[in-house]
């Protein structure tokens, strides 16, 4: 009896958790929509709509990263897909809303040839590969005068012809939530578990008439498409360009938003993102300490959350249930 009456809680606790999650998620996006109609300062919107960017630019560098792989030129991937749409709308004369889509295509074609050029890497020599990639794009957008070198590339035409935040930041938002549900269906369909069985053993995938080198190509386009896209988009955001906003350090803030969030979930870049992202707004004057502050923060969830603060919740559950249960024991005990 005892039994049975612990598996129907456990079953209801799980029906609860599916019912849980979509309100929970259906809250978030409700009060993201409603947001500009309360807070209309120009400076929150500008900060939510870079959250929306980079957390889109964070769960598509996870993405890739579910195949056993971990790139660390996604920054450089981004820059590509900003300068390129860029470059088409100023110099081309062609319309934003175009140029944005046909970069991103463009930045996961070189997603795949790069992926096709380094399929024989795995893990660290992976790594290495990208990271000397992306080193060579930032210096090839040095060397071209139309992307202003050094100083920047200035008078990108503007996404919308007007200079409220409020439909730059709707623009983000949806962009976001398309590109989010779109990583999620791939993540969990049938490629997505290929993936992850590449990930944990190539050759055991090879074995099963798998091929690897061809799936792991095509999750580095999917990763790179959605980056390109996402940078497209900052680019007509932001009207002007340093090519150091897409060096190797930018590849590692990307990097310290998934393994903060969490590397083994995919809302663990979105949670990552977006604490770091916000939680310097609540402490401004400390804001210069933000590094120094992301570095022990990543220091404390290697050591104590190794899956990241998404996992927090359950520790703090755990943790809880434990006490009570030790509680419970004691009083026992003692009377």
């Amino acid at each position: 009896m005892k039994r049975m009456s612990a598996e129907h809680q456990n079953s209801i606790n799980k029906s609860k958790e599916k019912i849980a999650k979509p309100v929970l998620l259906a809250v978030l996006i409700a009060f993201f929509a409603l947001f500009p109609l309360f807070v209309r300062s120009p400076y929150y919107l500008h900060i939510l709509s870079l959250t929306f960017i980079y957390t889109v630019a964070a769960v598509s560098l996870r993405t890739i990263t579910i195949s056993g792989q971990f790139p660390l030129a996604h920054g450089a991937f981004m820059g590509i897909g900003a300068y390129l749409s860029a470059l088409m709308a100023k110099f081309w004369g062609w319309l934003p809303l175009l140029c944005i889509p046909l970069s991103a295509l463009a930045t996961a074609v070189i997603g795949m040839l790069v992926g096709f050029l380094f399929s024989r890497l795995r893990s660290l020599h992976y790594a290495v590969g990208s990271l000397f990639f992306g080193i060579g794009v930032i210096y090839i957008i040095y060397a071209f005068p139309c992307t202003g070198g050094y100083t920047g590339m200035m008078g990108i035409p503007r996404l919308f012809q007007t200079a409220d935040k409020m439909p730059y930041y709707y623009f983000f938002l949806v962009l976001a939530l398309i590109s989010i549900v779109a990583l999620y269906r791939f993540e969990f369909s049938h490629i997505g578990t290929i993936l992850k069985a590449i990930a944990q053993s190539h050759l055991v995938a090879s074995s099963v008439g798998i091929n690897e080198a061809w799936y792991r190509v095509l999750v580095n386009g999917v990763g790179c498409f959605f980056v390109g896209l996402i940078g497209a988009g900052y680019a007509h955001y932001n009207m002007a360009m340093s090519p150091t906003a897409f060096d190797f350090m930018a590849t590692l803030w990307l990097c310290m938003y998934v393994l903060i969030g969490g590397i083994t979930s995919f809302a663990g870049p979105i949670i990552g993102t977006f604490f770091l992202f916000l939680l310097p707004e609540f402490v401004r004057d400390l804001q210069e300490y933000s590094p120094y502050f992301s570095a022990l923060l990543l220091l404390i969830v290697i050591f104590f959350m190794p899956r990241g603060l998404v996992s927090l919740p359950a520790l703090l559950k755990s943790y809880f249930l434990k006490r009570g249960e030790g509680e419970r024991i004691s009083n026992v005990s003692g009377s």
